[in-house]
């Protein structure tokens, strides 16, 4: 078996190629010790195997973060048969300087010039053959995203495999030595000397970049454009949804008789005919909304949009610790999270991924802005529901605070964190096919990951929450609950809030059902999360009963907690996917559940002395 090594710094194109030359036969996780992602694949060529490392993107070898000491390990391991170095063409000088740094290392490589097309589109022009003449290595012009000349690619990494070159000639250093920049720069200028010209016009700042790279109207431009993605993608995930949506009223009710008829009991009735088809139900819409998702992120960010956009919010950001393209999937977990977590692929390096899906737990999403003021409105007039609603948008950034103290050195050191310097891309046309691809992996990957940890995770909440006989009182979830009610007093839930606030963490839309199975005892706890969607709660009853019963105190709490705990059971499994941390996820979710709950504390403690 053959090893392959793809090095770069990020945007180079390394995981287009990536994902081109493996498709589906590859697994992301974490290098061992280290909170750094390590992908790997592999392919079938000529009658031989080769398997793919995916290298951590970083902008050289000599500094002392994680990725660069992962990579430059890695390479001087001998690991690698071959390493594919890959560089930006319509930025050459700057992604040279990884292949600078390479230099030093006596490894036999091969020169991708990648995104060509681009490029050709500024009107520059790259003699590759000079090029590899001077290196002493092979020079590949070469556009990744348009699916073509892998098979050439493949060719020459074979022979370069059986017929490896080495790089010729090499930064001369000072005093110095490897860190020494200028010595590189000048090992570049000279490399590419007579190698790359272009038509010699002047690039134009075109008049969206003129508004889009201003102060104030620049950030309003880019959250509207993200909001409008947003929208977007629920627009591709909607045929989807729909179609999955009939599954439960069209299998459900089949089921249910049929094992019914033949005396099984209730509650394997009740898993099979409700439980399984919500739950596959569940993941086809997740794996929609990450398809739709990826499919709008793919556009911005390979029209060079979101390359605007991480220049917009990369100072207001870093104070979290974050890189400015953290603001995409910030913004598009106010509509969903599971969309923000999906977002998170065009984070440089798995610690700012892991710590941008944390901070984006902390936005609620659309859900909860459907049901927050319909409870308040049951406890507090207008004014009062508007005060709630801006307390909640206030707390946002605190949360966010919080989680990049607690969690950001963690993920992301002092040291590797510095503020953004890059050349923003021309703008030039998207590669639909590659995206659509790309979307579509990424999809059918969250599905099969979903299927598993939702039905788990459902069937512990469901044997918790069912109950035979449709009351609550028969049920595991009351029992435990009302055992350990003198506990959630103390953060201000009682056992009724209490079980709506686990449901909470299910399902977002099954917080009304929950109430009013627990209230008014119409319904199977079960039964409407499960089909949080499906029937229709009289808001009118339940105010009624949910005034008399607790206080207001009570419910501002809840509705605090109930907003700022785990989004939702399909977020979890997003988190997991995109993470590969099953760590880090329970992290998340046990940091958010203990948060909240201290939350629910004080609002509580604070509130019940003057409002009840």
């Amino acid at each position: 078996m053959r090893s392959i090594a793809l090095l770069g710094q990020p945007n180079s194109g390394k995981s287009t190629v990536f994902n081109q030359l493996t498709g589906s036969r590859q697994h992301v996780g974490n290098w061992p010790g280290k909170t750094v992602e390590k992908n790997e694949g592999s392919y079938t060529y000529n009658n031989e195997k080769y398997t793919v490392t995916d290298l951590p993107g970083s902008y050289g070898l000599s500094g002392n973060s994680d990725e660069e000491i992962i990579t430059e390990k890695f390479i001087k391991s001998g690991e690698a048969d071959l390493v594919c170095v890959l560089v930006d063409s319509s930025q050459l000088e700057r992604s040279m300087y990884m292949l600078a740094d390479f230099a030093s290392m006596d490894t036999p490589a091969i020169l991708i010039l990648n995104m060509m097309d681009v490029a050709n589109g500024q009107g520059k022009v790259i003699d590759d053959k000079k090029l590899s003449v001077r290196l002493g290595i092979p020079v590949l012009p070469f556009t990744a995203a348009d699916g073509r000349g892998f098979d050439g690619l493949k060719a020459l990494i074979e022979k370069e495999i059986n017929t490896p070159h080495r790089l010729i000639t090499k930064p001369e250093f000072g005093a110095a030595g490897i860190n020494d920049s200028n010595a590189k720069y000048a090992w570049i200028s000279r490399m590419l000397d007579g190698v790359a010209r272009s038509s010699g016009e002047d690039y134009k700042i075109t008049g969206l970049d003129k508004l889009l790279l201003r102060p104030f109207w620049g950030k309003i431009m880019t959250v509207l454009i993200i909001l409008v993605g947003f929208i977007a993608a629920m627009l591709i995930m909607s045929p989807f949804m729909g179609i999955a949506g009939m599954m439960p009223k069209l299998l459900g009710g089949p089921i249910a008789n049929l094992l019914t008829g033949i005396n099984v009991h209730p509650w394997l009735v009740s898993v099979f005919s409700l439980l399984i088809p919500n739950t596959i139900y569940f993941c086809i819409s997740m794996a929609a909304f990450v398809f739709g998702v990826n499919v709008v992120f793919g556009f911005l960010e390979e029209i060079g949009f979101l390359a605007r956009a991480a220049y917009q919010f990369d100072g207001p950001l870093s104070k979290l610790g974050l890189q400015g393209k953290a603001v995409a999937p910030i913004l598009m977990g106010m509509g969903c999270t599971i969309g923000g977590a999906s977002g998170t692929r065009v984070m440089d390096n798995w610690g700012q991924k892991m710590l941008t899906m944390m901070v984006v737990w902390a936005v609620p999403c659309a859900s909860i802005w459907s049901i927050i003021p319909v409870i308040s409105g049951m406890f507090f007039p207008v004014w009062g529901t508007a005060l709630v609603c801006i307390g909640i948008i206030a707390y946002i950034f605190v949360l966010m605070f919080i989680v990049s103290k607690v969690f950001g050195k963690s993920l992301v050191s002092e040291d590797s964190r510095s503020g953004m310097i890059m050349e923003l891309p021309p703008y030039h046309k998207a590669h639909w096919k590659y995206i659509i691809k790309e979307a579509w992996l990424k999809c059918f990957d969250m599905f099969k990951r979903a299927i598993k940890t939702v039905t788990l995770v459902s069937l512990v909440f469901w044997a918790f929450s069912f109950s035979p006989s449709g009351n609550i009182e028969s049920s595991l979830l009351y029992k435990v609950g009302t055992f350990i009610e003198p506990v959630t007093r103390f953060f201000g839930l009682g056992w009724r809030t209490f079980m709506a606030f686990i449901s909470a963490a299910f399902a977002k839309e099954a917080v009304l059902g929950t109430l009013n199975a627990v209230f008014a005892g119409q319904s199977n706890v079960a039964d409407v999360a499960f089909n949080a969607t499906a029937g229709s709660v009289d808001t009118m009853a339940l105010s009624q009963i949910m005034s008399q019963t607790i206080s207001r105190a009570e419910a501002l709490a809840f509705m605090f907690a109930c907003t700022f705990s785990v989004p939702c059971l399909m977020a979890l499994s997003t988190t997991f996917k995109e993470s590969h941390s099953l760590k880090w996820t329970a992290k998340t979710a046990g940091f958010y559940i203990v948060a909240a709950l201290i939350l629910s504390c004080i609002v509580y403690h604070i509130a019940a002395p003057f409002i009840g």
